[in-house]
């Protein structure tokens, strides 16, 4: 199914998979532009690298929940026609997309270690941080999934949702750059803690571009949210399929 999913997103397209590392990096180009430049709030050296770092977490995260949100009901002739077990369909979509973010990955980290000259044995959590990260997607894309066959309006309601939640993520800004945040601390841990996204962000950014080892705290809240995440959504979607066949 992946293989198959990989097929039709890049069937008649010259350029293939190079569209989705072409996107962050327009992302990338654009809001370092606007931050950097037009409003001057992000002092922070090499900035492209410290934002890319952090988009392609969330670029990971938004898009494989809006594309397994409405699977299900998009393969509905197949649900209906043959029995197996029906998690695959948003896992394989949630897989289409942890593709492209590892080939990210993987041309982010040479030039980070380049530019920024920080090689260090904390480069060997990347991919514990990466697996995390996909257990997460993984639930999530589960349970969305699943609501969204029973109820037809989750989707446009999550596609709104990730709006605002972008915004509250550290991705331009570190959580304590945050209006309010250094003043406040309870503000700044709900933005780091509150956000089941922003530990990832940081934890990669730290990796990536610092060249530092996260903090005991963080690495236990990746592979603590990562597995509950996942728990959870695999006992939403076996709760909920027993009808899936007559209501897609």
């Amino acid at each position: 199914m992946v293989r198959r999913e990989l097929r039709q997103k890049y069937k008649g397209s010259s350029l293939g998979v190079l569209w989705y590392l072409i996107n962050p990096l327009i992302l990338m180009g654009a809001y370092a532009l606007v931050f950097k430049v037009l409003l001057r709030v992000a002092s922070v050296p090499d900035y492209p690298i410290f934002l890319i770092s952090g988009l392609i977490v969330w670029v990971f995260f938004s898009q494989a929940l809006l594309a397994s949100a409405p699977s299900l009901v998009v393969n509905a002739p197949l649900i209906r026609k043959v029995r197996f077990p029906r998690e695959t369909i948003p896992a394989s979509v949630a897989a289409v997309q942890a593709v492209t973010f590892v080939v990210m990955l993987v041309l982010l980290v040479p030039v980070a270690l380049i530019v920024r000259g920080n090689l260090d044995a904390s480069l060997l959590l990347l991919p514990v941080v990466a697996a995390g990260l996909f257990c997460l997607v993984l639930g999530f894309s589960l349970g969305f999934s699943i609501l969204h066959a029973h109820y037809r309006d989750v989707e446009p309601v999550l596609a709104a949702l990730l709006l605002p939640w972008f915004f509250i993520t550290p991705i331009f800004l570190r959580v304590d750059q945050f209006p309010g945040a250094e003043s406040h601390q309870w503000l700044a841990d709900l933005l780091e803690w509150g956000n089941p996204v922003a530990p990832f962000v940081d934890s990669v950014r730290q990796i990536v571009y610092a060249g530092t080892a996260p903090s005991v705290g963080q690495l236990a809240y990746v592979i603590g949210v990562g597995l509950g995440a996942i728990a959870i959504g695999v006992f939403a979607f076996r709760r909920m399929e027993r009808d899936l066949a007559v209501i897609v």
